[in-house]
């Protein structure tokens, strides 16, 4: 499904642990890492799409996961041309996307990377808050920076460091 302005609604998905650090994943086969995401089906609500996605993508189910937040409306990034299917009509452009920070409520024995048909990702790792912006494909990075900006006062932990900070 494309926008009549070329851009696929899509949702991308932040899963953060107590400790405030957030999952990192590695593309199956490839080099690049991302936060899970995917396309949402006609269908679907931006909700519904999450946890399909999240099942997809990590096997993680409903009940290893609360919702703490999402991004209001859609944030948008454009493909580079090369990475545009040309053949495809309607010719996506790019991806707008509603970003939701969940709190990961399981342990690590929880994901499934390989629960799908076609696994999306090989390998993951934890790390902190604002790493991905500087290591995710350059194309995707503004639109990481600013969903990052919009859920970080959801994180778990967040009161806690608030409150301290504002005691010293």
């Amino acid at each position: 499904m494309i926008d009549p302005d070329g851009f696929r609604p899509n949702v991308g998905i932040v899963l953060a642990r107590d400790d405030g650090r957030v999952f990192w994943a590695r593309r199956a086969g490839k080099d690049g890492w991302q936060f899970p995401q995917g396309g949402m089906h006609t269908d679907e609500t931006p909700v519904e799409a999450m946890y399909r996605e999240l099942a997809e993508e990590t096997g993680l189910k409903r009940e290893h996961v609360s919702v703490l937040g999402s991004t209001p409306g859609w944030l948008r990034y454009r493909l580079p041309r090369r990475y545009r299917r040309r053949h495809q009509k309607p010719i996506c452009v790019g991806q707008k996307q509603v970003w939701f920070l969940l709190h990961f409520l399981a342990d690590d024995d929880a994901f499934q990377l390989d629960s799908a048909e076609k696994p999306e990702f090989d390998q993951y790792r934890w790390v902190d808050f604002w790493y991905p912006v500087r290591h995710v494909i350059p194309f995707k990075r503004r639109v990481y920076v600013r969903a990052l900006r919009h859920l970080e006062p959801m994180l778990p932990g967040q009161e806690q460091q608030d409150q301290s900070s504002e005691t010293e």
